[in-house]
């Protein structure tokens, strides 16, 4: 089969509506090539382990999608050409250049491999691609994880800070909640850290079946629950914890069910959130009886701990 490779380079502002942009017109999900994440990467690998070299932040990153080379494709880049028009006329800019390339299944289902290695999260936390060895420490909990195409490596900087505040606020024997769970990589970390019981939920098929295969993989089918749920919308009872580590936009449409799901001094987690969009997330929260009480930044990104006023 054969994939044509859609790659728009756009300036961090616009990352998310570029994304809701090619997700709307079919592709399944999008990748980001993040310099930040690159450099911060290189940065946690021994030198004469590392192949990648430093690259030069310039405010910009590159969003990937890929759609079946077939009859609908001509109908899906010009809806993604008429949404970019639409972007670049309300912001003034929508993108900085876009390549197309010509795929095998083959060619990108494995060339992502060369950038994931072994990766130290915060005071116990490994994260292990499948394909590497590793000897653990004492003391930590190594996570085997298969990202396939579903996002969430554990490397990036917003997965990252949920699961170092994950290792400070997490009760033992907590139920956890985690949206959009990707390549369950956060539910993961919270049932290695003592949570007893972990709903895990994507709206993306995909998505919920990588996790599966994540979840099987590190022993833990017993603790973790994944299915397929439109946010809160398929998932019962209340947690200690919610996670969810998405987008700006998501989050806050997430916000409007999370007091209802939230055991009494409950906490929500929120990440993926860029550096700008700090006050409508605020709002949010306050609109739904919340108040931000911990926020961690890296770079543009921004993890916001809450819980009820």
């Amino acid at each position: 089969m054969r994939w044509i490779e859609v790659k728009i380079r756009v300036y961090r502002e616009e990352m998310e509506a570029v994304s809701d942009i090619l997700i709307a017109a079919g592709a399944q999900g999008v990748s980001v090539e993040d310099p930040e994440l690159v450099n911060d990467l290189r940065s946690s690998i021994p030198r004469e382990l590392c192949g990648i070299s430093e690259q030069k932040d310039n405010g910009t990153v590159a969003v990937t999608a890929y759609y079946e080379d077939g009859e609908k494709l001509p109908e899906q880049l010009e809806q993604i050409r008429k949404e970019l028009y639409l972007v670049e006329k309300r912001t003034g800019r929508a993108y900085v250049g876009i390549y197309f390339q010509k795929l095998f299944e083959k060619d990108w289902a494995n060339e992502w491999k060369r950038y994931f290695h072994v990766t130290h999260v915060g005071e116990k936390i490994v994260i292990k691609p499948s394909w590497e060895e590793y000897a653990p420490q004492v003391g930590e909990c190594v996570i085997e994880i298969d990202p396939g195409m579903s996002f969430g490596t554990g490397t990036h900087s917003t997965t990252c800070m949920c699961i170092t505040r994950l290792e400070k606020i997490l009760p033992q024997h907590a139920t956890v909640f985690d949206v959009g769970t990707g390549s369950g990589i956060l539910a993961i970390t919270a049932a290695m850290l003592g949570a007893e019981s972990v709903l895990a939920a994507d709206i993306d098929p995909l998505a919920v079946r990588i996790a599966k295969d994540n979840v099987k993989m590190n022993g833990l089918d017993g603790k973790i629950d994944v299915f397929h749920s439109d946010l809160l919308q398929s998932v019962k009872g209340l947690a200690d914890v919610i996670i969810g580590n998405i987008i700006a936009d998501v989050i806050i449409e997430l916000l409007q069910d999370v007091p209802k799901k939230l055991k009494p001094n409950g906490i929500f987690l929120a990440s993926g959130i860029i550096k700008d969009r700090q006050e409508d997330i605020t709002a949010a929260a306050e609109a739904v009886g919340m108040k931000v009480d911990y926020m961690e930044e890296n770079g543009d990104w921004l993890m916001m701990q809450m819980g009820m006023r």
